[in-house]
């Protein structure tokens, strides 16, 4: 099977195109670094010959809801059009749980527009949600950090291992299409501010750390059980004590 991984070489591009190259198939990355912009659509009909799957796990950056839809929706179509014309068999992008339950900041905008180009475009695909990952809590501290102090909304999130979420991802490219898949998540349930401070004391981070919903990148229309997979969810095996020991 020959693959190509959208956002190849970011963090869960790397981890499926070395899992891919693991079990026999031949991989292109598609990233600015092998000469490919999504956005703009360069270089990717050369790229994606003789390829039979597509998977999208790219991740833009964005801070403002319009830009956020106009790239997902970009890099979507493209990819979606240079597929039709290669003979592209299955795309899969990789979404996040809840997107369709709550608004969200303008991420979950941008894969909301992902999700509908890809279902109404002309390529076999399958949609994979996965909840967030393990050092998300971690992330959330380090981007709201004022004169010193970290702020952590109290979320309630079932959380995966990118590497977990990488086996699902090479698992589905090696089967067939199947439209929208199940909710990807761990195995329990975790409490982000406890998740947060207990990243930071295994790497020794004695920064202080508030429980907060102010000036933090997700509003309160996160709280409760928003974030937590729907019925039927496919349970990944390694839980957040497991990812912390093995820091």
């Amino acid at each position: 099977m020959r693959s190509a991984v959208a956002g190849g070489t970011g963090r869960i591009g790397a981890l499926v195109v070395k899992r891919l190259r693991a079990r026999g198939h031949d991989v292109v990355s598609l990233s600015r670094g092998q000469g490919v912009d999504l956005v703009t659509g360069e270089g990717l009909h050369g790229a994606l010959a003789g390829v039979d799957v597509v998977i999208d796990v790219s991740n833009p950056a964005v801070a403002e809801v319009a830009t956020a839809e106009r790239v997902f929706a970009a890099v979507s179509e493209n990819l979606l059009a240079a597929e039709a014309k290669a003979g592209v068999g299955h795309h899969i992008a990789l979404s996040i749980a809840a997107a369709d339950r709550v608004l969200g900041n303008p991420h979950y905008y941008g894969k909301r527009v992902q999700e509908q180009v890809v279902a109404a475009g002309p390529v076999p695909y399958t949609i994979a949600p996965a909840t967030q990952f393990h050092d998300f809590p971690a992330m959330i501290a380090d981007w709201s950090t004022v004169d010193g102090v970290s702020h952590v909304p109290p979320l309630l999130l079932q959380p995966a291992a990118p590497e977990d979420v990488a086996d699902v991802l090479v698992e589905l490219a090696e089967g067939e299409p199947q439209g929208r898949y199940a909710d990807i998540a761990g195995p329990l349930t975790e409490d982000a501010v406890d998740m947060a401070r207990r990243t930071r004391a295994a790497h020794a981070d004695a920064r202080p750390l508030r429980a907060s919903w102010r000036g933090v990148a997700l509003g309160v229309e996160f709280a409760g059980e928003v974030m937590l997979p729907g019925d039927g969810a496919r349970i990944t095996p390694t839980t957040f004590d497991d990812w912390l020991a093995a820091l």
